[in-house]
């Protein structure tokens, strides 16, 4: 087995070879210093024709009505063969069915494009690709999945009481037991290695901070392949 030193050392190289010329963040090196996941508005859909195909392009923060509004537009163009993919992240459940929406296409192709990150929600809507790619200079950031990552919420209770905080804390481990158990049985009905779970996934910070570099993890050209996330061969920008 690599050690874990070696296999830091590795990714970091990796990393920097998968971002092209993006700037590495001096605090956490597997992850670009500003990464470019779009708006904070409500996942845009998009298609147009890029390379000789129609694709549909998927920007901006994943919200609870995103599934059915994916749905349609991918019914309204039979013409559409891939998914583009750029965004911060949302809701965890939208993202999952989302995900599961995108395979019930046979043959759908998720794309994180050379320069877009897909972070945390926007990662199994990604894994719901029948084939999926991450381009040259495409980013796959990860962080543990939690019930909530509104930080206020949790500031509320404390301000209320400590048995409202003690309700809170109980209803988020509760919440986020089952969102880890619905993440496990996502990943294996889309093929991915549970793996991609225990050795990154939960092994980052529980609360995701878009402005803290310590919640996020960026997979290497070398893990999206080891953990399955990527089946297709990468296409250089």
């Amino acid at each position: 087995m690599m050690r874990p030193t070696i296999r830091i050392l590795t990714a970091i190289g990796c990393a920097a070879a998968l971002m092209g010329t993006a700037t590495l963040d001096p605090d956490n090196p597997t992850c670009p210093v500003e990464p470019n996941w779009g708006s904070a508005d409500a996942m845009v859909l998009t298609p147009v024709d890029r390379d000789g195909k129609r694709v549909l392009l998927a920007e901006g923060r994943i919200d609870a009505n995103l599934p059915e509004r994916l749905r349609a537009a991918i019914e309204a163009d039979e013409m559409i063969s891939e998914v583009w993919l750029r965004s911060r992240g949302g809701n965890a459940r939208a993202g999952n069915e989302a995900g599961r929406i995108i395979r019930s296409y046979t043959g759908m192709i998720t794309r994180i494009p050379s320069g877009a990150t897909c972070f945390s929600a926007c990662n199994f809507i990604f894994m719901g690709g029948d084939r999926r790619v991450v381009d040259d200079g495409g980013v796959f950031m990860v962080h543990m999945f939690t019930h909530t990552a509104d930080r206020w919420i949790i500031d509320d209770a404390v301000i209320d009481g400590s048995q409202a905080t003690t309700e809170l804390i109980a209803s988020i481990e509760q919440s986020s037991a089952l969102l880890a158990t619905e993440d496990n049985d996502f990943l294996i009905r889309m093929g991915i290695s549970r793996k991609l779970l225990t050795d990154i996934m939960y092994q980052q910070q529980a609360v995701s901070n878009e402005d803290d570099p310590s919640t996020r993890y960026c997979l290497s050209g070398d893990e999206v392949q080891e953990y399955n996330v990527m089946t297709q061969e990468r296409r250089a920008p």
